[in-house]
C-alpha cells in the first residue's frame, strides 16, 4: 500500500483551513446564527458540506432519510431529521426549523437506475425538489434556496464542442438528467410565484474522502474500493470517455460562495479540464499499486461520451477557482481509504 498517510493528513488539513477561511470572507449576513438546512446531508458531498458549516458556527439541520445506522457519515453537532425529501412531513420539519439558507442535495444520483427505474427516478429528483420547494415558500421568511444539480449528465452530448457553457442548450440522454434538468426549471417558476431567491450549483464528478460506490455513481470510488480489495475492474468502453472532476472540498468552496450572492447562476463547478477514465484508472493503480488489467465492456446507453465544462461564469462571477490538482485530490482519496 502507498505510504501516503502524513501527506494526506496534511493536506486534507490546509483544505480544510483555506475552506473555513473562505467561509469567514463571506458577507456578515451569512454568518449569523439562524439556521440552515441540508437535504441529503449523511451523502457524500452533503456531509462534507454540513462540515463546513457546523465548523462556521452555523445551526446546521440534515434531512435525510439515512440514519447513523446506514454506515453514512453524520456530524454529531448538526441535527438530523429522519425523513424522504417526498414525505408530507416534510412540511412540518422545515416550518419547525424556520432555516435562513437550504441547500438541497438529496436526490436519486445513480444515472443507470435511472435508465431502468426513471419513474422512481422522478418522483425524488423532481416531486421530492417541489416538496421542499413548496415547503420553503409557506415559511414567513423565504430562505435562500441553493440547489445542487448536475454538470456531468445535463447537457447531454456535447459534439465537437470543447466545453459545455451554461448558456448551451441541455439535451440530456438519462432520465436522471431530465429529472435534473426539470428540478432547475422549477427555481425560476418559484421566483415568479413568490420571490423565492435561489442558486443552481452544476457540480461535474466529484470525488475525495468518504465517497462510496453506492448506486453505481462516483468512479474513483468504484475503481478504488475494487483495487484495494484486489478485484477485477470493469470499464464501460474503451476508457477514452473523458470527464470533468471537481475535488469535494473546491465543491463546498464553491457552494457556500454561490449561497452567499444574489446570483441564480447557474453555475458549473467543475476543473474545467477533461480526464478520461484510463487516466483515472492509471492513477488510483499507481497509488495502490494495483496489477491486475480492467475488463472492456460495452458502453451504456445512458452514459454521456465525454464532458468538460466551462467554469468561466464561476470565475468571474463568484470569483471563485478549483484550488485541489486531480493528483494531490486522488492522493488524500486513497490515503483516507487506506490510513488507520
Amino acid at each position: 500500500m502507498p505510504q501516503l498517510t502524513h501527506l494526506g493528513k496534511r493536506f486534507l488539513a490546509s483544505t480544510r483551513i483555506e475552506t473555513l477561511q473562505h467561509i469567514s470572507h463571506l458577507r456578515d449576513s451569512e454568518l449569523h446564527t439562524m439556521a440552515v438546512l441540508v437535504t441529503g446531508g449523511t451523502g457524500f458531498v452533503g456531509g462534507h458540506l454540513v462540515d463546513a458549516l457546523v465548523n462556521s458556527g452555523r445551526e446546521t439541520h440534515i434531512v435525510d432519510r439515512h440514519t447513523s445506522a446506514d454506515g453514512r457519515y453524520i456530524n454529531p453537532d448538526a441535527i438530523l431529521h429522519v425523513s424522504d425529501i417526498g414525505s408530507p412531513n416534510l412540511r412540518h420539519i422545515v416550518a419547525d426549523i424556520a432555516p435562513d439558507t437550504i441547500y438541497h442535495l438529496a436526490a436519486q444520483i445513480s444515472v443507470p437506475m435511472s435508465g431502468e427505474e426513471p419513474i422512481a427516478d422522478a418522483d425524488t429528483n423532481i416531486i421530492g425538489t417541489l416538496n421542499l420547494l413548496e415547503a420553503a415558500r409557506r415559511l414567513k421568511r423565504l430562505p435562500k434556496f441553493v440547489l445542487i444539480s448536475t454538470g456531468g449528465a445535463i447537457y447531454g452530448d456535447i459534439g465537437d464542442a470543447p466545453s459545455a457553457s451554461e448558456d448551451m442548450p441541455c439535451k440530456p440522454i438519462s432520465p436522471y438528467g431530465a429529472s435534473k434538468l426539470a428540478a432547475e426549471s422549477y427555481m425560476s417558476v418559484y421566483r415568479n410565484l413568490c420571490g423565492l431567491p435561489y442558486t443552481i450549483i452544476r457540480p461535474g464528478n466529484v470525488y475525495g474522502p468518504r465517497q462510496t460506490p453506492r448506486g453505481g455513481a462516483g468512479v474513483v470510488a468504484i475503481f478504488a474500493k475494487a483495487m484495494l480489495a484486489n478485484q477485477p475492474i470493469t470499464i464501460f468502453g474503451d476508457g477514452s470517455a473523458a470527464r470533468d472532476y471537481i475535488y469535494v472540498d473546491d465543491l463546498v468552496q464553491a457552494i457556500l460562495t454561490a449561497a452567499a450572492t444574489e446570483h441564480t447562476g447557474p453555475f458549473n463547478i467543475s476543473s474545467g479540464a477533461p480526464t478520461t477514465v484510463s487516466q483515472v484508472f492509471d492513477a488510483l493503480r499507481q497509488r495502490i499499486r494495483y496489477e491486475m488489467e480492467p475488463r472492456y465492456t460495452a458502453e451504456r446507453a445512458t452514459d454521456v461520451k465525454g464532458i468538460v465544462l466551462d467554469i468561466t461564469r464561476a470565475k468571474q462571477k463568484l470569483g471563485w477557482t478549483p484550488t485541489t490538482s486531480f493528483d494531490d485530490g486522488i492522493a488524500v482519496t486513497v490515503d483516507a481509504l487506506t490510513g488507520p
